[in-house]
């Protein structure tokens, strides 16, 4: 399935009393790389909220496998699980500047429609967009 690559440089806010970073953070990382991969793929996600649909999260999972301090370099691999439906799947894997896997991750968003907030199908032009 498709995959994209996203980097992010740890900053100092982001660590905690133990020097790394704190775990309530890793749903932001993953959420930029969400996003960027939208992007790459030419979906906005604003252009998806103006047209009434929205992409709630439904579910996350996160492994820690090894501390991420102050000034690492990420690098956020971020697979679609599975073709869309009314569910779409995200696999990640974060990995530090020496290629170590540091974090693994899945998310689960559901596309909703703003005015009734009912789950609705994945639009076909994001299906198209997934084909090619």
């Amino acid at each position: 399935m498709k995959s994209h690559k996203t980097f992010v440089k740890v900053r100092y806010a982001e660590t905690d009393q133990m020097g790394v970073v704190h775990h309530g953070n890793y749903p932001q990382y993953l959420e930029i790389a969400r996003l960027e991969w939208l992007d790459t793929l030419g979906i906005s996600y604003k252009n998806m909220e103006q047209e009434g649909i929205m992409l709630p999260v439904y579910e996350l999972n996160l492994k820690y496998i090894k501390p991420v301090t102050f000034d690492d370099k990420l690098t956020i691999e971020t697979r679609l699980h599975e073709m869309p439906n009314v569910k779409i799947i995200f696999d990640y894997s974060i990995f530090n500047q020496q290629g170590d896997l540091v974090t693994s991750a899945t998310s689960v968003l559901v596309f909703m429609d703003s005015k009734t907030r009912r789950p609705i199908r994945c639009p076909e032009y994001i299906l198209e967009k997934l084909r090619d």
